[in-house]
């Protein structure tokens, strides 16, 4: 009886051995899943948003890459967290990864409000030629020492949907509550005379819609997506000039990161700079294509030549570039650095 019991202990024992593992196997067979979320709509197909096509293509690519071992999850229109709460995610590891407008991150880091300086990048191929320049790396250096890394850079062109009359020179913009889309811009806009409301995209439908807000500047691809068309009158284009250039790059905690093993950073690292091009002609497509669906809704469609450009440098760095170089810790170098590529 005795040597029955202790058959059945060891019996019992050898199996919770098996069983764990059996488990440990599996669980060293699961793949690594990284959650990716973002403000910007879902996107089907080939159709739609190319933010979310972005986030989809990198996905897609690297569990190919990995074999499987890593799977990124997209989460679109802010679905999983607040459009203005992924920033700080992001440092603290609460979330992997997002495509996110960087200045959004301002209040935390206020060296980041650079990326959305009026009319410090004039076109996309200018703004990729900071990755490589002494500016680009100090972003970099910068952005990781507060936890988080850049994967793959992309930049946008923005324009300007109003509710009533167009709004090209700084003149239109007086007396008018506008959104900017950070503290730069919002301080352009005060000088101009207008008065800044700070809220992201993804809220300007509701607030135009309500009479909050009588303007909003945001990226071309937001002009469209969230189709502002609907409550605007008319919109005034980034297909010949525009001060408004956001940096709107995917993002990794480094607390995710720093996990990761060096061929998975690897795969990472080229899937993101391979997706480069998709992103600026994405970009590009929509300045123009924003142009045709405003028309076919019915919306006054206007463009910016040089000579209102120059009025709003003018006034750009009359207020955002004079705040950001004295209350920006070496906010002047960066301000120096950033003008030095062209």
């Amino acid at each position: 009886m005795k040597a029955l019991s202790r058959r059945f202990a060891i019996g019992t024992i050898v199996g919770v051995f098996s069983l764990m593992l059996g488990n440990m196997a599996q669980a060293a067979d699961a793949p690594r899943v990284i959650k990716l979320s973002h403000q910007f709509p879902a996107s089907t197909g080939d159709g739609g948003d190319f933010r979310d096509q972005l986030a989809r293509k990198f996905a897609a690519e690297v569990e190919k890459r990995s074999n499987g071992s890593l799977k990124v999850e997209i989460y679109p229109g802010s679905s999983l967290m607040k459009t203005k709460s992924q920033f700080g995610a992001l440092r603290k590891g609460t979330l992997d990864m997002s495509v996110l407008p960087l200045a959004y991150g301002g209040g935390e880091v206020p060296e980041v409000t650079l990326t959305l300086m009026p009319a410090l990048v004039q076109s996309y191929e200018q703004g990729l030629r900071w990755k490589t320049a002494p500016i680009g790396a100090e972003l970099n250096r910068i952005l990781e020492s507060k936890g988080i890394k850049i994967i793959t850079w992309v930049w946008q062109a923005g324009g300007i949907a109003s509710r009533g009359k167009p709004i090209v020179t700084p003149e239109d913009a007086q007396g008018l509550k506008i959104r900017g889309g950070d503290k730069t811009m919002d301080q352009m806009i005060q000088g101009a005379g207008g008065g800044a409301i700070n809220l992201p995209s993804s809220e300007i439908y509701s607030a135009m819609s309500t009479g909050v807000l009588d303007a909003a500047m945001t990226s071309s691809t937001s002009l469209i997506s969230y189709r502002l068309y609907e409550v605007s009158k008319s919109v005034t284009t980034a297909r010949d000039k525009s001060f408004w250039f956001m940096f709107e790059p995917l993002l990794i905690s480094m607390s995710t990161w720093e996990t990761l093993t060096p061929a998975q950073q690897k795969i990472m690292t080229d899937v993101g700079t391979s997706l480069e091009p998709f992103a600026m002609a994405g970009a590009k497509a929509d300045d123009k294509r924003l142009a045709d669906v405003y028309g076919k809704a019915g919306v006054k469609v206007v463009d910016m030549n040089q000579a209102a450009f120059d009025k709003w440098v003018k006034v750009a760095k009359a207020s955002a570039y004079k705040r950001f170089a004295e209350d920006v810790p070496n906010g002047k170098q960066l301000l120096d650095m950033a003008s030095a590529v062209k």
